[in-house]
């Protein structure tokens, strides 16, 4: 009787497969249409979540080591205090970043207005010694453009209006997408708000409606995997941002022994990429390589080397220590959590989809290790 219904149930198995399937190559269009509105949709709500979840982690260490002297009638005043802390920490390193970083960028860029003008000269100066004439023949080149001229502005305008009528429409474009996403992540910041006030009592709802509609068996996998994503993303936030704030300290500390220039805030563009894996490094060599070029190429090389190397110390003694392995993956699985979650949600979803995958990972490796011993393999 057991085999006739595990036969059952592969066969509605198949036959569903099949149908998604043949769904899927017949209205591919079209689903992937109603999937991306419901992902646009929902998309604030994931964010918020994913906000909320981070933010827990200052959140709760505030309840317990500052306020927790608060109890009884105070839990509600401590819940509120521990949440305007937690997002004025977030902001506080949000200004840390602006302050340190962006006065730097005004010095690099103005270094850079300093080298324009002697490039130039010398771009000017090979450009004389390379032209197939000489400076006698600018008059009658001059001559020759001002009898040509209106033939030359007639072809010129049409493309002069199409071209500015391309800048305002993607100037438009552009402002229409920063006031949506300014106010996608309002919407996301205060649903994350809210379910961090409000933890309790959707925990409790969430576990009514699983001993209501839900088998014993299901809860159990629910509760198992939600126990796993929940030690997989506190391990890998804590980690990474412990590791971020190591590596920065350790860049900044390296470059002023080394003499190197913007050695603060190369070591805060290290320590904020940090969070991002793979991606985050090659952004703070470039940036840095690219600043101290416009000193000495010699420092910006040497800068290259010490990057290389710390680099290499960190991915083989600080990473593994700090980060651990509870959210290890494959560097390939990790490439691809990178990519899918920065393609979907940008930033925020390079940091979301590494524990994820690492979750499903987990998971996935516990239930083949369980099949392969039942099989006696």
């Amino acid at each position: 009787m057991i085999q006739k219904n595990d036969n059952k149930k592969e066969i509605a198995t198949s036959f569903l497969a099949i149908v998604l399937v043949l769904a899927l190559l017949l209205y591919g269009d079209r689903i992937t249409g109603v999937l991306g509105i419901i992902l646009g949709i929902i998309k604030p709500f994931i964010l918020g979540g994913a906000i909320a979840f981070v933010l827990n982690l200052p959140m709760s260490f505030i309840e317990r080591k500052l306020l927790f002297f608060l109890k009884g009638k105070g839990e509600k005043l401590k819940r509120v205090l521990s949440i305007i802390l937690s997002l004025l920490f977030v902001a506080l390193l949000v200004v840390l970043l602006f302050i340190t970083v962006v006065p730097e960028i005004v010095s690099a860029v103005q270094s850079i207005g300093r080298e324009v003008p002697g490039a130039l000269e010398k771009v000017g100066a090979f450009i004389e010694s390379h032209l197939p004439f000489t400076s006698k023949d600018i008059p009658d080149l001059s001559l020759a453009l001002e009898e040509n001229w209106e033939s030359f502005w007639n072809k010129l305008l049409p493309v002069l209006k199409s071209g500015i009528g391309a800048i305002l429409s993607s100037t438009f474009t552009a402002a229409s997408q920063v006031v949506s996403t300014v106010a996608s992540f309002f919407v996301s910041l205060v649903f994350g708000v809210y379910i961090l006030g409000e933890k309790e009592r959707l925990g409790s709802q969430i576990n009514t409606l699983k001993r209501a509609y839900l088998g014993e068996k299901m809860r159990e996998r629910i509760d198992h995997f939600v126990s796993v994503l929940n030690n997989s993303f506190s391990s890998f936030i804590t980690g990474q941002c412990l590791e971020a704030v190591i590596l920065g300290t350790i860049f900044m500390v390296v470059l002023s022994v080394l003499r190197m220039p913007y050695a603060v805030m190369i070591g805060v563009v290290v320590m904020f990429s940090a969070l991002l894996p793979i991606v985050g490094a090659f952004i703070a060599c470039f940036v840095g390589a690219f600043l101290i070029l416009l000193e000495s190429p010699v420092k910006a090389l040497a800068f290259v080397i010490v990057f290389l190397v710390v680099q290499q110390i960190e991915n083989n003694l600080i990473y593994p220590r700090v980060v651990g392995s509870s959210v290890g993956l494959p560097a390939i699985w990790v490439f691809f959590a990178v990519t899918l979650g920065g393609s979907l949600f940008g930033v925020v979803g390079m940091l979301v989809f590494i524990p994820l995958i690492s979750t499903f990972y987990t998971l996935i490796k516990e239930d083949a290790n369980k099949r392969i011993e039942k099989k006696g393999g």
